[in-house]
């Protein structure tokens, strides 16, 4: 069986097999594209709002250097790379630099705070960088910008 095919005796309602069959192509794609989509309006918010000048203190508080240059590179990572993710744009390199600030989220700022996303934990942030760990691996796919281009970055 390859991914393209259905077997319809693993379906818990072998009935919507031709429903799965046509759809499952562009799974892959629907999942890198909401990745990168819902992180999207994090950037715009954090452009609106001139972020970028007040996380500085956040970033220099939280003992991390060149906290200027961090705080810019969140605002890109989360509106331009997260863009390129949801687009299949530059998808490995997109990945990464997302990948590396929600690696910095979960052990500078949310550990602290345990599991749960609810209490400032780790849980969203960690969501993230799982889906990420597996879009740099299988890069664009499929239905991708990058695909277009005939080169994965």
């Amino acid at each position: 069986m390859d991914d393209d095919n259905i077997d319809r005796n693993r379906l818990l309602i072998p009935a919507l097999g031709g429903i799965y069959e046509k759809l499952s192509p562009y799974s892959y794609a629907f999942m890198r594209f909401c990745t990168g989509a819902v992180l999207v309006p994090h950037g715009v918010q954090k452009i609106m709002t001139n972020w970028a000048e007040k996380g500085t203190e956040n970033i220099a508080t939280a003992g991390l250097p060149f906290s200027d240059v961090l705080a810019y590179l969140t605002v890109f990572s989360e509106s331009i790379a997260a863009a390129c993710v949801a687009l299949g744009l530059f998808t490995r390199a997109a990945a990464v630099v997302v990948w590396i600030q929600m690696a910095v989220i979960i052990t500078v700022f949310q550990w602290k705070f345990g599991y749960f996303w609810t209490s400032r934990g780790i849980e969203y942030a960690l969501l993230w960088w799982l889906l990420l760990t597996a879009i740099f691996f299988r890069g664009g796919g499929r239905y991708s910008l990058d695909r277009l281009l005939k080169k994965e970055i």
